[in-house]
């Protein structure tokens, strides 16, 4: 329209989320406390892209430092912009399963306890707001629809 605006955009590299889905049909979540919200979130497991590395290789690595699980299979549910107001961020999404144990040392900045919720518990959770985190919210919704196949 040729107005001029001043803005702040935030450079990400992007990221990953991973929804870990057992064989018991649990999905694993992390409590993790979050400076800016000044409280714990439950959260699905995520983690930043290396420069340079696939989505893929990091949802590998990082279901194994956050939930001490890895993954025999891990599917992309789906992508998106976390925050295009104001950032760059591209999340990838995947579904991980076959979990079996294999932890990794977790980042020295990050404390998270690990907790378990059937798939059936997994509406409650969001309409009680238990759940208020942006990419846990589109990793579930991506999860339910018919395409996951879960």
């Amino acid at each position: 329209t040729g107005s001029v605006a001043q803005l702040d955009i935030v450079e990400h590299v992007g990221a990953v989320t991973i929804v870990p889905l057992d064989a018991e049909g649990q999905v694993w979540f992390v409590r993790q406390y979050r400076h800016a919200t000044g409280k714990e979130l439950l959260e699905l497991p995520a983690g930043t892209l290396e420069p340079g590395e696939p989505p893929e290789v990091c949802a590998a690595r990082e279901i194994r430092e956050e939930i001490g699980m890895r993954a025999s299979t891990l599917r992309k549910l789906g992508e998106f912009y976390l925050a295009p107001g104001y950032s760059t961020e591209y999340m990838h999404v995947y579904l991980a399963t076959g979990l079996v144990p294999d932890p990794l040392p977790g980042d020295l900045d990050e404390f998270l306890s690990v907790v378990r919720y059937p798939l059936s518990e997994l509406e409650h959770l969001v309409r009680s707001g238990e759940i208020q985190d942006g990419k846990t919210l589109a990793g579930m919704y991506l999860l339910s629809l018919p395409a996951a196949k879960v």
